[in-house]
């Protein structure tokens, strides 16, 4: 396991040179970029996988798990590869008591897939996020960023047919 982690050759040389000549150019203490950094990998690479935040914690003189802690804490990093949509439904106290359970249930269903997983057709990954910041419009879910509120379960019929019709050009 330790190998495969240390393996950059997964990982495309362009991106790399991209990432190490936006890390060079910070002018700030490199270590406290870090949210930035890991912002701008996942922005190049669509995801943070293991060998691609080790290149990054070696880059600003961090630990690894300095580095992988910080990925897992925030919801809005991906340690893997992520649909076309990101729908976070947030699973929060006022949420969750306005049926975001239902919500969440609905969505996977239509997606055929389950949370943290992207479909198979590649259009979609589901995740529960604890809060997303919008508890007045509970329950509430985000389409990569644009967010919906006051949902009922049948309500994500038309979300998810909309990403749907989107991504097939209807």
């Amino acid at each position: 396991m330790k190998n495969k982690i240390l393996d950059l050759s997964t990982l495309d040389k362009e991106k790399l040179m991209a990432l190490s000549v936006y890390i060079e150019a910070l002018e700030e203490d490199k270590k406290e970029q870090l949210i930035h950094v890991l912002h701008k990998a996942q922005s190049l690479f669509g995801h943070l996988p293991q060998n691609l935040q080790w290149f990054i914690a070696r880059k600003l003189d961090l630990s690894s798990a300095h580095v992988n802690g910080v990925v897992t804490f925030y919801s809005f990093f991906n340690e893997e590869p992520t649909g076309k949509y990101v729908i976070s439904v947030c699973t929060g106290t006022a949420c969750f008591v306005k049926g975001a359970n239902k919500v969440l249930d609905r969505i996977l269903k239509l997606t055929k897939t389950t949370k943290n997983k992207m479909s198979e057709d590649g259009l979609f990954t589901i995740k529960d996020v604890r809060c997303i910041g919008a508890c007045g419009l509970a329950p509430v879910i985000t389409v990569n960023d644009k967010v919906y509120g006051n949902l009922k379960p049948s309500d994500v019929d038309k979300i998810i047919e909309q990403c749907r019709g989107e991504d097939y050009g209807h």
